[in-house]
């Protein structure tokens, strides 16, 4: 087994692959940024013709020529979807549909004329193109994959604040007078780089989940895009390592399948456990809101019901006509509110604040009432800033205003204040 990784080739295939999930991975997340996923798909599809007429050209089997013709084909069905979406009323999916259906149309039809061709047409080898031949790769073509990385990495960091913008404010970026429209195409460009280079090593199909998976994972660990091109890059690396690490283990299984199915792997688990996006964490994170927002809100019954009442203790039927909560609802959220110290019950089904929980209620039904305040005396402020969710208006408005409508829950004598003693002991 050790033999098997130690291999001369398999060695080769390793860094290769790698180096070119690296870099699909980069270039790939743009994509992902601008929405446009499926462009790399789309590239992809539409390098196959460009193979096949550099075949018919030459006559013979010119990998160099023969990538070149895939590079143009590419930037072709780039320049199709932009002129497209710019000059017709053909929306961007429409666009990227009718280039993923018609030249990889086109492209079969040359490969089938090709393989048909009595003379040399059997030598063509267009089906590495398409399905890939990862365990074909020399070290001329690691060498190929490396400059195309290093030239994709070069361009990216020359052009860093631009990318950015346009990635994600492109009306912005009009503003400032940049070329959208020309940076885009250079963008998309860099993916029809990455995708030529790639297609003898896992072909056309293999070539798009290398260029979505890495970044679409990477989204779900950070929001800062230097990180994001960072993780993307790191995860294209791996599943390159990985796919072909377990295809040179085990090798019933193809190495370009192997390699994709190593990259949905991480995107499930990054899906999963991302740190920013990810499904356990945005679980966990409603859980805690859906707790401190339950809590909040019965802290703020109970301060109105013992408001009006004059009585330190709350029932639970109080509360219950106060709000349309079910008794179990309200069970639960007196436990969760005992175990923090907020509340405590008494014998008698009924519970009463502590001196901290009491503190805590202040607050809230303060936060809660300029809440309502504002919804009252700035109805026009309503769509911008307000956040019933929130506890906080300090955040969302100006503090003139806040003064403001501190003032008039005053004189409406519905400014909730601390008693004496209490405030004292919270101090």
């Amino acid at each position: 087994m050790i033999e098997q990784l130690l291999a001369y080739n398999t060695i080769v295939v390793l860094l290769g692959v790698s180096i070119l999930g690296a870099g699909a991975g980069m270039v790939g997340s743009f994509a992902v940024l601008r929405k446009r996923a499926l462009t790399g798909d789309a590239v992809a599809h539409a390098a196959l013709p460009g193979v096949c007429v550099a075949f018919l050209i030459l006559g013979e089997r010119n990998l160099t020529f023969m990538l070149l013709g895939a590079l143009a084909s590419g930037v072709l069905g780039i320049v199709i979807i932009a002129a497209l979406c710019r000059w017709t009323r053909v929306r961007e999916d429409a666009a990227i549909g009718i280039v993923l259906s018609v030249f990889p149309g086109l492209g079969f039809a040359l490969s089938r004329m090709i393989q048909n061709m009595t003379t040399n047409g059997s030598k063509a080898g267009l089906e590495s193109f398409i399905l890939g031949k990862t365990a074909g790769m020399t070290r001329p073509d690691v060498y190929l994959i490396l400059a195309s990385a290093l030239f994709c990495l070069a361009v990216v960091l020359v052009l860093y604040k631009e990318f950015k913008v346009v990635a994600f404010d492109t009306g912005f970026a009009r503003s400032l007078g940049w070329p959208v429209y020309w940076l885009d195409l250079l963008l998309m460009s860099l993916i029809a780089v990455a995708v030529v280079i790639g297609l003898p090593a896992v072909g056309i199909i293999m070539m798009a989940a290398l260029l979505i998976l890495p970044g679409a994972g990477a989204r779900f660990w950070t929001d800062s895009l230097g990180w994001l091109l960072f993780i993307a890059g790191a995860f294209g690396l791996l599943t390159g390592l990985i796919g072909t690490v377990f295809s040179a283990l085990f090798s019933l299984f193809p190495a370009g399948p192997i390699i994709v199915l190593s990259g949905s792997v991480i995107f499930l688990i990054s899906m999963l456990l991302g740190t920013r996006r990810g499904a356990m964490v945005r679980l966990l994170e409603h859980r805690c809101f859906q707790r401190d927002y339950g809590e909040r809100q019965l802290l703020l019954a109970t301060y109105d019901v013992a408001s009006r009442t004059g009585q330190a203790r709350v029932s639970a039927a109080d509360l219950l006509a106060r709000k349309s909560w079910s008794p179990g609802k309200v069970n639960g959220l007196i436990s969760n509110a005992a175990s923090s110290g907020l509340v405590e019950r008494l014998e008698t089904d009924e519970i009463r604040f502590t001196p901290a929980g009491l503190v805590r209620a202040v607050e809230v039904t303060r936060g809660h009432r300029l809440w309502e305040e504002l919804l009252t005396e700035y109805p026009e402020l309503a769509g911008s800033v307000v956040n019933l969710a929130s506890e906080s208006v300090d955040k969302y408005v100006e503090p003139a205003i806040i003064a403001d409508l501190t003032a008039s829950l005053k004189r409406q004598s519905r400014w909730p204040e601390l008693p004496t003693e209490t405030a004292e002991a919270a101090v």
